[in-house]
């Protein structure tokens, strides 16, 4: 009951009452709520939403720290959410990064990737080579995997406590033990990203408004079974995490909203970022996802790989 009094409440704020009325009387709450589900996926409401957001860095409403590294700088800069919801930089760590400019494609190539990385571990005891602790990256993402990328073990790590080292390493991102240890007091590794990229940059012109609204669309036609629509927002290049491709992938989601069932999607902490290189329509968009139909459900973490195209639409090119 209170969910249906939140649903009524929430669409008197942008329809005339006797809109509403009408609705409800000719398709009760179910025809309310699918009017909300449609308004979400309005560019306007997304613009209002963002108006007084902090977005040279993304969309976040997860992650609260950055850790972003300019190779071309030789830095690691640790950025953290104030009260007033904007990233102040805290710190800017001097690093060392691999020995060759470019991206990590193969293992051995002593180059460090470039993306946008989780820490998934944080590893106490390490071979004193690597100082006195590390972090371990998420590398290779789901992009870089679709890529036909490969090799491991890129970590933030510390350095020799005795001895000279290179000023470069295999692919890892090195800092003075002292720094390292203090990021380690300073950040919560577990709601952090690594941002690494050739040169710093932000992003001014935010189209986080659009990209929020489109993806409303995309769920939209999924909630509601418009198969057609769905697919549009998928491109022909896609190709899952498993490996599945755009053909296999079409017919497979067919057989589902075949079944024309009725689902229940939601979607929590979004974050849209994008993409480290030389794509600047390339956006990876993560979120929490629960669905559930009938005949199945799901709760756990997202992962887009997306293209912002001219005429402002979305192309989905991978999906995790």
């Amino acid at each position: 009951m209170v969910t249906k009094v939140l649903l009524l409440s929430l669409l008197l704020t942008s329809l005339y009452s006797g809109e509403v009325m009408d609705l409800y009387r000719s398709g009760g709450m179910h025809a309310i709520s699918k009017e909300i589900d449609r308004g979400i996926g309005d560019t306007t409401y997304w613009q209002s939403k963002l108006s007084q957001k902090d977005l040279r860095f993304g969309y976040y409403e997860s992650t609260n720290t950055l850790l972003i590294c300019g190779k071309d700088h030789a830095s690691l800069n640790l950025y953290r959410k104030d009260k007033n919801e904007r990233f102040t930089l805290l710190k800017t760590i001097p690093a060392f990064t691999g020995k060759y400019d470019g991206d990590k494609v193969n293992e051995g190539d002593r180059k460090t990737p470039i993306g946008v990385y989780t820490i998934t571990q944080k590893l106490n005891t390490v071979d004193p080579f690597y100082g006195p602790m590390a972090f371990v990256t998420s590398y290779p993402n789901l992009y870089d995997r679709i890529r036909g990328k490969n090799g491991s073990g890129i970590w933030i790590h510390g350095v020799p406590a005795d001895g000279d080292r290179d000023s470069f390493t295999k692919g890892c991102i090195a800092i003075n033990n002292d720094e390292l240890i203090g990021l380690d007091q300073a950040i919560d590794y577990k709601n952090t990203l690594l941002l690494i990229d050739s040169k710093l940059k932000e992003h001014p012109n935010s189209p986080y408004a659009t990209i929020l609204s489109q993806l409303y669309q995309w769920r939209f036609a999924w909630k509601y079974n418009d198969f057609q629509a769905y697919l549009s927002f998928y491109d022909t290049t896609f190709m899952r995490n498993d490996g599945m491709e755009y053909y296999d992938f079409k017919n497979y989601k067919q057989r589902i909203f075949d079944k024309k069932e009725s689902k229940e999607i939601l979607f929590t902490n979004l974050n849209i970022i994008p993409y480290p290189g030389e794509r600047s329509n390339l956006f990876m968009v993560t979120f929490d996802e629960t669905y559930s139909s009938d005949n199945h459900s799901f709760s756990g973490p997202k992962s887009l790989m997306i293209l912002l195209n001219s005429d402002q639409s979305i192309s989905i090119i991978s999906e995790q």
